[in-house]
Order: structure tokens, then C-alpha cells, then sequence
């Protein structure tokens, strides 16, 4: 029975369209450029800041995140850039009895912005604000901490293979890999993805029915 559902940020919640958007148009490239270029690194295996360096090499990501947010062009996140069955599909977990949160690798100040969303959720924390990151194992470690419950009876939801899939299923929790995203799309039928996780859906409003399994 699952008793607590984690879910990713990035294309699981939230489409990332403004995110590299917004990078785009502060690099000066055509927006198409830039999102060409994540695609192709990530799919390299390659972190997706990467493309960044290909626009401009040398950048210091860091800095450069800081200097948007002085020039008053930092991130932004509102209702829009929610998928549509988010709320619905969190609020119908709720009502089950089922803890929701919400963690994946976004800054604090997307943690901020999640939460100024008043989403029907239990707990909102980035790995900025946890100081560590997927992959790695110890942020699965606090997402089990959070969790109140074992791992067994606790599902990660993402669309990311190797961020969210593998690593979670190796820390011993459920998983349902997402169709959706860029991500989600490239690897929906790999045969890797396939093994490891536990479900393989097209919607958060699936996940209602699987915990009356």
C-alpha cells in the first residue's frame, strides 16, 4: 500500500518551457537554439547546464543565475506553468489519506515560488534548500525522512531516468516513471526504465488508482 507519494519538479509538475525560455532570451539565442541544446546534452548523458556552456563557453552558471536576479530577470513560476492535472490529482490524494510532497533539483528560490502556489501538498523543498542533489543517494535519504513512512510504501514519481528513476528504485522506494517531458518521451520505453520502475504512466491522475491497489 502506498502511504506517502514524492513527486519531482521539473516536467513532472511544472513544464520547464519558461525556465529555458527565460535562460534564452539572457544568453540572446533563439529559444529554439538553447532547447535543441539541452535536449542533445541530457541525452548524452551530460548535465543540462551543459548548454549553457555550449551557448556561452566559460559561463559560470552560478554567477550568471545571480546576475539575473540583480538585473530583475530571475525565475518565475506561477499557475500557468503547472500542468493542468496537478492540483486536481494532488487535491484527490489528499482526500485518500495520502502524504504529498514535493522535491526535486530546483533552487530555493523555486522552492519559494512552489510554495506561494498554495498547492495542496504536505511538504515543498528543493535540493538548494537541502543542499544536496539527485542522483545522489543522500537526497534520498532526506526524501525518506520527510516521508514518515518505508521506502516500500513510499513512491517517487519523475520523468528522468537517471535523476529520478534508478536512484529512487536503489534507495528502495516504489516509482513511477512519467511520459511526459522531453525526458519522459526519449526514454517511456526503454527496456532499463522499464525494469525499474513500477509503473509507467501518462498522468498524475493515475496515481489515484494505484493506491487503492
Amino acid at each position: 500500500m502506498i502511504e506517502t507519494i514524492v513527486f519531482d519538479v521539473g516536467e513532472t509538475i511544472t513544464r520547464d518551457d519558461r525556465y529555458w525560455a527565460s535562460w534564452a532570451d539572457w544568453l540572446r539565442v533563439p529559444r529554439h537554439t538553447l532547447s535543441a541544446l539541452v535536449g542533445a546534452v541530457v541525452a548524452q548523458g551530460q548535465d543540462n547546464a551543459e548548454a549553457l556552456r555550449l551557448v556561452r563557453p566559460g559561463i559560470e552558471a552560478a554567477a550568471e543565475y545571480h546576475a539575473r536576479e540583480l538585473a530583475g530577470r530571475g525565475e518565475q513560476l506561477d499557475e500557468s506553468d503547472l500542468y493542468d492535472d496537478v492540483r486536481p490529482a494532488v487535491s484527490a490524494l489528499r482526500e485518500r489519506g495520502v502524504r504529498v510532497i514535493i522535491a526535486g533539483n530546483q533552487t530555493p528560490r523555486a522552492g519559494e515560488l512552489l510554495r506561494d502556489l498554495d498547492l495542496p501538498a504536505d511538504l515543498i523543498v528543493t535540493s538548494g534548500e537541502w543542499g544536496v542533489a539527485k542522483p545522489q543517494p543522500e537526497f534520498f535519504a532526506r526524501v525518506m525522512e520527510v516521508a514518515q513512512t518505508a521506502p516500500d510504501r513510499t513512491l517517487y514519481v519523475g520523468d528522468h531516468p537517471a535523476n529520478d528513476v534508478f536512484p529512487a528504485k536503489a534507495a528502495g522506494l516504489r516509482v513511477a516513471h512519467i511520459r511526459r517531458g522531453p525526458w519522459g518521451h526519449l526514454w517511456a520505453d526503454s527496456p532499463e526504465v522499464a525494469r525499474a520502475a513500477d509503473w509507467s504512466i501518462d498522468s498524475l491522475a493515475q496515481l489515484a488508482g494505484i493506491t487503492e491497489r
